[in-house]
């Protein structure tokens, strides 16, 4: 059996592609043949990531807040018009607190993580999948969820509120698009060395206390999640929808 993860032909979505796991997927599509539209916030973090993917390939940069749900349809419209047809999209704009205890938890702390982690996720999901991949009949999509969408864990309730609603989504999008031939997948990651991670250890205390509740004793790096989001877009993963893969060093089997 020749397992090859060819992209060629493909056109990719990636939101919050200009930074952490979002960035390293946009560069493996890149490398493995994909024109990739790569969507983020800033405007400044988007050229400075599309001038560094465009060594790898055709990239187009677009900016887009995913809180702003009026403007979602209408990049989605641009990337068609600009780039072609969604073939695959991965789901990565996300945001983090730190520790948060749920009895201090505000609530414009708990929508601004709600607001970009599933709602903001759920509507690009939508805007892609009733413009291009329902009426093709075809397309995979990927979500970054969390292993603590599937496990309780302290200090977090927003965060990991979010996340589990983001694998209760996939699941749900996942039955209900099977018809269509579109395939939903998330992977879950323990801590990852991104930007936004490395903003969060930097408390001493809670750094340790999670470490100590992965098996394996270290933090993630981008390039242990990208060759799973990879599979999961790619064809080799057929028959799997609905599914979350954990990748977590352990820590959901503790």
């Amino acid at each position: 059996m020749d397992i090859n993860f060819d992209f060629h032909n493909k056109i990719a979505v990636v939101t919050g592609g200009s930074r952490g796991i979002g960035l390293g997927c946009a560069e493996a599509l890149l490398e493995r043949g994909a024109k990739v539209a790569v969507i983020g916030r800033q405007p400044e973090t988007v050229a400075k990531a599309t001038k560094q993917l465009q060594k790898k390939g055709l990239v187009k940069g677009y900016q887009l807040d995913v809180r702003d749900l009026s403007a979602i349809g209408p990049t989605f419209e641009r990337i068609r018009k600009e780039m072609g047809e969604i073939d695959v999209m991965v789901c990565s704009a996300g945001v983090d607190l730190g520790p948060t205890p749920a009895d201090t938890i505000t609530e414009e702390q708990w929508d601004s993580l709600h607001s970009v982690n599933i709602k903001g996720t759920f509507f690009c999901i939508q805007a892609a999948g009733r413009q291009s991949m329902i009426p093709r009949k075809s397309g995979t999509i990927v979500v970054i969820a969390s292993v603590v969408g599937v496990i309780g864990a302290p200090n977090c309730i927003g965060y990991n509120t979010s996340k589990a609603a983001v694998v209760q989504m996939v699941r749900s999008v996942a039955v209900e698009w099977a018809q269509h031939n579109i395939r939903i997948n998330a992977v879950g990651p323990s801590w990852t060395l991104t930007d936004m991670a490395k903003f969060v250890l930097a408390h001493p205390e809670f750094e340790k206390a999670e470490m100590a509740k992965i098996p394996l004793h270290r933090w993630a790096k981008v390039e242990d999640i990208v060759p799973a989001v990879i599979f999961l877009a790619s064809h080799h993963s057929g028959m799997i929808t609905g599914d979350t893969l954990l990748i977590d060093g352990g820590w959901a089997a503790y």
